[in-house]
């Protein structure tokens, strides 16, 4: 019997600092906390985000954490002060309302923070480094 843990997902992503490898580990990062599958019945996607914001403040600050992360791998690509203060921003009302018991879930549902930045974050890409742009069409999602 085989005892290794199926790691074909980290496998693929690049370590480098360019902007492909930052994209990549950023658009991976965002499907895995808001995209991760579909709830049957409503046809919504959820991820980690919804489902560890059920564990009070722990949960939450978890999600802040992986959230912030984003927001540094933004910085590093040289987004501007004000960009990356609306990410945080993102973040940080993801995180206050998510302490709020049963308003936070829904809030976790409804208001994905890691979505909106990563359009920040693919716009700044687009504009500034357009040889990252990839086509995304319905086969890969």
């Amino acid at each position: 019997m085989d005892s290794r843990v199926d790691t074909t997902i980290f496998d693929r992503l690049p370590l480098g600092r360019d902007p492909a490898s930052v994209r990549v580990r950023i658009e991976t990062m965002e499907r895995l906390l808001e995209r991760l599958f579909v709830v049957p019945g409503i046809n919504r996607p959820i991820g980690l985000d919804t489902l560890i914001g059920f564990v009070p403040i722990v949960g939450d600050l978890a999600g802040a954490g992986l959230g912030a992360w984003m927001v540094w791998e933004a910085r590093n690509l040289g987004l501007s002060k004000f960009r990356l203060a609306r990410m945080a921003g993102n973040v940080g009302l993801d995180t206050v309302i998510g302490l709020v018991p049963f308003v936070g879930d829904v809030a976790d549902f409804l208001f994905r923070s890691n979505t909106r930045n990563l359009r920040m974050l693919k716009r700044h890409l687009d504009k500034h480094h357009p040889a990252t742009a990839v086509f995304e069409g319905r086969a890969g999602h």
